[in-house]
């Protein structure tokens, strides 16, 4: 075996040595440095003195920004584990109103009654005045410290509010029956006690699929590309958010308490979305599956399935009328409520899609604080930071041909009642514009990169918690600059300042100029930052040490990135 080398100083030995800008750029992800950083100048309007600070994009994919998406998905796994077994209610019942504030409401109810004596004589001076009356005190009531209006605010109130259609309630014929029982004000689960007297409350780990549009092979490609139903398969990822909303509304109905959850949505490698949850408690495999069937949603919008203007022959918009013209006749297309009327109008009118899931539901109990739920976790988060199109390596000219066919469908598949796709059905979009072609929306669902999966990728229910994602990421903060002994006393004002000690101090921020001589280039801001995150790594780990305890599960994967300190 005859081993070259290449000569020294040569191109190809000098194209194989090492590129500095690249090692600056893995060093970066390393260390947790964010690799694209928005510049902002910040201001003390007391001493005029100004600073460059670097703040993390705050980006949630890889492709753009992989240390920011690493902190975002260790993120949601703290935000998954705190509220998947708790053994407590994560909201507290409001406090009762102090006596201040009932005597706010009393005057209010005085001012009303007020109100509508002088209004029904006619005195408008003395309802001008009442009605200002009543907004200073509304704001009185607001500053005493509760939460809500009494009476819709502002035009609210005398707002003509618009009609609704309404469907038919009742239940579609092919699909089971489902117990309706009240929902009882409870998100936590059952308790079981095992013989030894050991109570367990475990929780429920859930997977979700779609129906099945057609024989696949292990690769996620049809066996059969000409009777894959592609344009059902299409509808249903379209609608798949939906769905899942009607499915914790028949769960929470038919188990009686209002069942909290916090889930993903991934595409399955035949290119169809499904959803994985953690559910907090649990309820009967049995129930589970009866719910699954029995959820439906139905989408009663104009028919779809023959295409009237073909991209040749769109649809013009005429300027003065404002709205769309046949492009021949000239006559004005029918409008979108015109649709909906004709609709409702017939007795024998069917839905244009009926989205259900299909028969499989992956359910499994798990107790917390085992290993089994940490790795369950990380499975539930696995994609969060990939985008749609990259969750599965599309490798073989048999996969791109599908992928293609497939968005080839949601391309053209109407995504809403603005759509501009549905000028290609003959029907005018719901408040139709200028410059709409079919084929052209720039909604997320068509997109080749998101595979019908335009809207939120985590759904995380209200109550699950007790905190929003900005909480979670206070109080890692919090915990770090606690153990490190840092406080905010750089945001604080002094006596000397003029200003009340402990308020914040009075800053301005704007975003700062690429061109600006006190900006320096990127790579001495990153390098700058490599740096200070070394030193805070090793003072956290220092603190640890000293204080002889970890970190209270701040991320999912041990031994990862330690939490940020600015």
């Amino acid at each position: 075996m005859t081993v070259t080398t290449e000569r020294p100083g040569s191109r190809a030995a000098r194209f194989a040595m090492p590129r500095a800008v690249d090692a600056l750029q893995q060093l970066a992800q390393e260390y947790g440095v964010c690799v694209r950083p928005v510049t902002l100048r910040r201001t003390d309007l007391t001493t005029g003195v100004s600073e460059v600070i670097d703040l993390p994009c705050g980006a949630t994919r890889e492709d753009k920004c992989p240390p920011c998406a690493k902190r975002a998905r260790r993120l949601r796994q703290q935000q998954c584990r705190e509220g998947w077994h708790r053994t407590d209610e994560p909201l507290p019942e409001p406090d009762a109103p102090t006596d201040e504030q009932r005597s706010l409401i009393v005057l209010r109810a005085h001012f009303v009654f007020e109100r509508g004596r002088a209004e029904l004589a006619a005195e408008w001076d003395q309802v001008a005045e009442l009605d200002a009356a009543i907004a200073e005190l509304d704001q009185a009531i607001t500053a005493s410290g509760m939460r809500g209006h009494l009476t819709p605010a502002g035009d609210q109130a005398d707002a003509p509010k618009p009609l609704r259609r309404v469907r038919s309630t009742k239940r579609r014929q092919d699909t089971p029956d489902l117990p309706r029982l009240k929902i009882a004000p409870k998100t936590v689960g059952r308790t079981f006690e095992g013989r030894d007297g050991q109570v367990f409350q475990p929780s429920t780990f859930l997977t979700l699929t779609l129906d099945s549009y057609g024989r696949v092979r292990a690769d996620g490609t049809p066996v059969d590309p000409t009777t894959y139903d592609y344009r059902r398969a299409a509808w249903d990822a379209v609608h798949f958010p939906a769905l899942l909303d009607r499915f914790w509304q028949n769960a929470r109905r038919a188990a009686g308490w209002s069942i909290q959850y916090f889930g993903a949505v991934e595409p399955q490698r035949r290119l169809a979305p499904h959803a994985h949850f953690a559910m907090r408690g649990t309820m009967p495999r049995d129930l589970l599956r009866r719910i699954t069937a029995a959820t439906y949603h139905q989408v009663w919008w104009p028919p779809a399935d023959t295409i009237v203007y073909p991209d040749h022959h769109a649809p013009v918009w005429d300027t003065d009328q404002r709205t769309y013209l046949d492009p021949d006749t000239r006559a004005p297309l029918p409008t979108w409520d015109e649709a909906l009327n004709a609709i409702d109008a017939d007795p024998d009118a069917e839905p244009v899609h009926v989205a259900r899931f299909g028969p499989q539901v992956h359910a499994e109990g798990v107790l917390g604080g085992t290993p089994k739920a940490d790795k369950l976790i990380g499975y539930l988060t696995k994609y969060l930071t990939k985008s749609v199109d990259t969750c599965h390596a599309i490798e073989t000219d048999r996969q791109r041909a599908h992928l293609e066919r497939f968005w080839h469908e949601l391309r053209y598949m109407p995504c809403s009642p603005r759509c501009a796709n549905w000028l290609r059905y003959g029907v005018q979009p719901k408040n139709p514009r200028p410059n709409q072609y079919p084929g052209r929306c720039k909604a997320k669902v068509h997109q080749r990169t998101t595979l019908g999966m335009g809207g939120r990728r985590v759904l995380v229910s209200r109550q699950w918690s007790g905190k929003t994602l900005a909480d979670h990421k206070y109080d890692t903060r919090a915990w770090v600059r606690a153990l490190l002994g840092i406080s905010d006393a750089h945001d604080q004002t002094s006596a000397l300042d003029g200003h009340k000690p402990g308020t914040p101090a009075p800053v301005a921020w704007e975003m700062a100029r690429r061109d600006d001589p006190d900006i320096p280039p990127l790579q001495h801001r990153l390098l700058r930052a490599i740096s200070a995150r070394i030193q805070q790594r090793a003072q956290l780990r220092a603190a640890i040490e000293a204080a002889d305890q970890g970190p209270p599960d701040l991320s999912a994967n041990r031994g990862e990135e330690d939490p940020p300190v600015g």
